[in-house]
């Protein structure tokens, strides 16, 4: 049997870091974990490529050499995976699909041959023994959410690894909150499941064999779901393998905001090598966060919590929303102050969407606001339910957040804030890599780009005041370049 496991392309937004990564002459920055962990399921005997559609182009002749085609993905590839299951309906190629998107909106794709939906663990081995008998059925779904015991070390040999800015991991699947608009315990639960401190080490332990060196992202809906156990057991032994190794990667994960209470837990993640976390802040209004059931936010100072994590040597992205009911015009200036004062420098600010079959979803549906599935992009302008702001409004606004807090004169402003704030855990080595990229920003950044001016000021003030912290701060002039060219594309 011959498997193809094409994963689509990803439009360029804020996520994508497409402008940034150019930088360090790479391709894209995210690996596609899931069919890499689907692809070592697979019965050892069967041939097995991957196309990444992201750094490789699909061309028919790698279509015709499959006998299926496995293709997953996220709703915000959806224009990309319904052309690639069309090619291969022309080409007469069969197609298997699951992940996130066919999960939840399967009903609505057309020409693929069996869905292998939920979490592989618990349905891609039916689907297989089905395949081998010939009696493969259409769909197969489960309501269980399996222990993640049986899940394979990646197949890390599909990747060619120069070509990602990062490695991905998985060390949890669920969240034990339930906010509205999320779809994480719709698609794995509200009681977070873990694999073994060994198991983990020994996929660490793999992706270090394989050679990379660098950053990796621990891909969890929420690392911290389970807190004792990271505390009593994971991050203890992930400190004693990283000092071993000497600090050959870089964690990057996703984290609730109670993350601020727990200084132990913080110090922890630190020593074992995590550099950055992403939290989903959504917005300063209390009335917004009691909408969308995020209980964990409220009743706390968030730019306090913000600038707790980063004083203990965390870099800190936020998720923030506008759109929601209680929303009022006045909460486009509100969000600006509120990212300005925290220093968060990677804002990601998006409008509110519906992803299928979450809270939201149908209780929009049930008021008959809903208006089609969700485009997963939402910085598009486009929503997909009417809203109770005004729709022009709305947009104005969103797109009046964007432009101020990427002008050039407030995002540097915000990575001094940052700058500021930030406890460095210890210099970080410079790389041949991080010295192009760094030479490339004198070029395309201090040269050419409208903002030059304030790109100067920062390396000077940074020199001049933290020069420990000078790699920090070109990387976020990078990333402040990236999100610049996106803002000015929507």
């Amino acid at each position: 049997m011959n498997i193809l496991l094409v994963y689509p392309k990803t439009p360029n937004t804020f996520w994508s870091f497409a402008e940034a990564i150019k930088f360090i002459s790479k391709k894209a920055s995210d690996i596609p974990l899931g069919l890499i962990t689907v692809a070592a399921m697979l019965p050892e005997e069967w041939s097995k490529r991957l196309i990444d559609m992201n750094v490789t182009e699909l061309r028919d002749k790698d279509l015709l050499w499959a006998d299926y085609v496995f293709i997953g993905g996220m709703n915000i590839q959806r224009r990309s995976f319904l052309r690639v299951v069309n090619r291969c309906n022309q080409l007469g190629v069969k197609v298997v699909a699951g992940g996130a998107m066919a999960t939840t909106d399967y009903e609505e794709i057309l020409g693929v041959d069996h869905f292998v939906l939920n979490e592989a663990e618990g349905t891609l081995p039916p689907f297989i023994a089905d395949l081998q008998n010939g009696c493969a059925k259409r769909v197969y779904q489960s309501e269980e959410f399996p222990q993640l015991s049986s899940t394979p070390i990646p197949m890390w040999s599909l990747l060619d690894m120069k070509k990602y800015a990062g490695m991905g991991i998985q060390y949890s699947r669920g969240c034990p909150f339930d906010c509205e608009f999320c779809s994480i315990t719709m698609l794995n639960g509200r009681q977070p499941r873990t694999k073994s401190t060994g198991q983990f080490l020994a996929e660490l332990d793999s992706l270090y064999d394989h050679g990379w060196r660098g950053g990796v992202f621990i891909v969890d809906d929420n690392f911290i779901g389970k807190k004792s156990k990271l505390k009593s057991d994971l991050l203890p032994a992930l400190i004693a393998w990283s000092r071993q190794k000497k600090y050959p990667f870089q964690f990057t994960t996703e984290v609730s905001i109670n993350l601020s209470d727990d200084e132990e837990l913080m110090q922890l993640m630190v020593q074992a090598g995590f550099k950055h976390t992403f939290v989903g802040i959504e917005t300063p209004a209390d009335e917004g966060l009691a909408e969308c059931g995020k209980m964990q936010n409220l009743k706390r100072d968030l730019i306090g919590s913000v600038k707790k994590m980063q004083r203990h040597g965390l870099v800190v992205s936020g998720g923030f929303i506008v759109g929601f009911d209680s929303d009022t015009p006045a909460i486009f200036e509100r969000q600006i102050n509120f990212i300005q004062k925290s220093g968060i420098v990677t804002a990601m600010v998006g409008l509110l969407t519906a992803p299928t079959e979450t809270k939201l979803y149908r209780r929009l549906k049930a008021e008959k606001r809903l208006l089609h599935l969700s485009t997963g992009d939402n910085m598009d302008g486009s929503l997909n339910f009417i809203p109770k702001m005004d729709y022009q409004k709305l947009v104005r606004g969103y797109k009046h957040i964007l432009e101020t807090i990427y002008s050039p004169k407030e995002y540097y402003k915000r990575v001094r804030t940052f700058l500021n704030e930030y406890r460095l855990p210890q210099p970080s080595k410079i790389t041949l890599t991080d010295f192009r990229a760094f030479i490339r920003s004198l070029w395309k950044i201090g040269i050419f780009d409208r903002g030059r001016r304030y790109y100067w000021r920062l390396l000077g003030h940074t020199l001049v005041r933290y020069p420990h912290k000078f790699g920090t701060a070109v990387t976020l002039a990078i990333y402040g370049f990236h999100f610049r060219r996106v803002v000015r594309s929507i």
